[in-house]
């Protein structure tokens, strides 16, 4: 067994090292603090597992899992991250990551999460779950204008508010600046914004600048 954890604070990683060791003790565990080693990592020798974190010295919300998914190795990701909105899983569960876990439940689920993405299946918590099933089902009322996003739209979204312009947006998600206008123009329809000022307060206030 080999495991690929993908986070830039040390003792974060020694944590999950801890974890993962406690259920498959002779299991090989590779680091990376960076998305660019991450990918080395993956290239070099694919693990069964990678545990990712999604704030990374050059990496940050989707950017690192969207990167990691291009590659195609087929290999399952498993998500912690300091946001606990379920929304903001649903956008990572659609781009093809397998798992979710907020970072807050790690020491008590990282292992039953690490279980059930290795056994071909998909994991976020109870609370989670009930959420998206909700979403899934239309039986969600007064649904946030951007849990009516696509993950494409999200993305866009987070990076607009981030500040980013529309060239870089479409380098980052190997888009034309055309289609990254298109999408801009849908999620205002869909959101009901008018302007990028509307977008970037939507986003402050909710958290969602910079998903972590």
């Amino acid at each position: 067994m080999r495991f690929l954890i993908v986070d830039d604070h040390p003792i974060l990683r020694l944590g999950v090292r801890h974890l993962l060791h406690s259920a498959w003790p002779e299991a090989e565990i590779v680091e990376a603090e960076t998305l660019e080693q991450a990918v080395e990592r993956l290239t070099a020798a694919p693990p069964q597992l990678v545990v990712l974190d999604l704030s990374l010295g050059d990496a940050t919300g989707t950017e690192a899992p969207a990167r990691l998914l291009r590659m195609g190795s087929g290999v399952p990701i498993l998500v912690l991250s300091l946001n606990a909105e379920p929304s903001f899983a649903a956008r990572l569960l659609q781009m093809g990551v397998s798992g979710y876990l907020p970072k807050s439940r790690a020491a008590d689920e990282l292992v039953t999460a690490a279980r059930r993405v290795l056994g071909g299946h998909r994991y976020v918590t109870a609370e989670m779950a009930d959420h998206l099933l909700g979403l899934l089902s239309g039986d969600t009322p007064g649904a946030l204008p951007h849990e009516r996003l696509s993950a494409q739209e999200y993305r866009v979204m987070t990076m607009i508010a981030a500040g980013r312009s529309p060239a870089e947006i479409a380098e980052a998600m190997h888009l034309s600046t055309k289609t990254v206008s298109s999408y801009r123009a849908r999620i205002f329809v869909k959101a009901g914004w008018s302007n990028n000022t509307e977008l970037t307060k939507y986003c402050v206030q909710h958290g969602l600048t910079d998903p972590l």
